[in-house]
């Protein structure tokens, strides 16, 4: 007669795929939880390495500010094109698109021998980010189950972006004091190239079927781009300022105009029906 498994084999059996399972979806926490820790503090430290900037490199005070600007603008105004991008062309492939691009303009920024060089590659870093950003928060959805999983999942995407700006201040400052201003872009280097190898674990969703809606992108993009200009340039030269004014009747132009856009699009960027829910309209 064959002898019974002892129980303690068994329950190792059934609880080894378990536990494969966990430290899976661990290793993906950690991937979307730093992707958005990155683009976040990227923002907070170079804030800390200005005046270090600005003495190396000679840039001038008026231009100096867009060292931040020209990466919040870009992050800003794209975040919804990038979105899009992810549902049509597949959401953990522009997820990688925006890691290796932020990565790769981490280190233009870094050996970066004049402002302008710098400020042109702070905007490939805000592409990067808005190709990032949404393309991340949309994986937790299809990586990690409904329920507790998926929560926490969530909940920790967004403590990065209060932890991040806390985190930013902070290494910004012992990089500058120890390393140089040019480390606070060089540190997003072996990060990136982390995060890069680990957005395999990530499970991708399938791609929806349709087309670009290149007049509802144009219109979006853009007119969120004055908007967040707007606000940018209001701030240090004054809401009367007449490029302030430009920016914002741009804006309360072709904001409208997607809307209009949006509701007639056969295949829309936004589509207008997301809004009649009126828990996901409040938030």
């Amino acid at each position: 007669m064959p002898a019974k498994p002892h129980p303690s084999a068994t329950g190792a059996k059934s609880g080894a795929p378990a536990a494969v399972n966990s430290r899976r979806l661990g290793l993906a926490l950690l991937v979307v939880a730093s992707a958005q820790l990155m683009l976040v503090l990227d923002d907070s430290i170079a804030n800390i390495a200005l005046p270090s900037i600005q003495n190396e490199l000679g840039i001038t005070p008026a231009s100096l500010p867009w060292v931040i600007n020209a990466y919040i603008l870009a992050f800003g105004g794209l975040l919804l094109f990038g979105g899009r991008l992810g549902d049509l062309f597949g959401r953990r492939r522009i997820l990688q698109i925006g890691i290796g691009l932020f990565t790769l303009s981490s280190l233009v920024a870094g050996l970066a021998p004049a402002g302008p060089v710098l400020v042109a590659a702070r905007a490939v870093q805000g592409l990067g980010a808005a190709l990032t950003a949404p393309n991340a928060l949309a994986l937790i959805t299809t990586t990690f189950p409904a329920g507790e999983a998926r929560n926490k999942a969530l909940a920790l995407y967004g403590a990065m972006s209060g932890l991040g700006v806390t985190v930013g201040l902070l290494l910004g400052g012992v990089l500058k004091g120890t390393l140089g201003w040019r480390w606070v872009f060089f540190i997003n280097l072996p990060i990136g190239l982390a995060l890069l190898a680990g957005t395999r674990i990530l499970v991708d969703a399938p791609r929806h079927i349709g087309r670009l809606d290149l007049p509802g992108a144009l219109t979006g993009t853009g007119g969120i781009t004055a908007l967040v200009f707007a606000i940018i340039h209001g701030g240090e030269a004054g809401w009367f300022d007449l490029l302030t004014l430009i920016a914002v009747t741009l804006a309360a132009v072709l904001l409208p105009a997607f809307v209009i856009i949006e509701s007639r699009s056969a295949d829309p960027m936004l589509p207008l029906r997301l809004f009649a829910d009126r828990n996901r309209t409040g938030s």
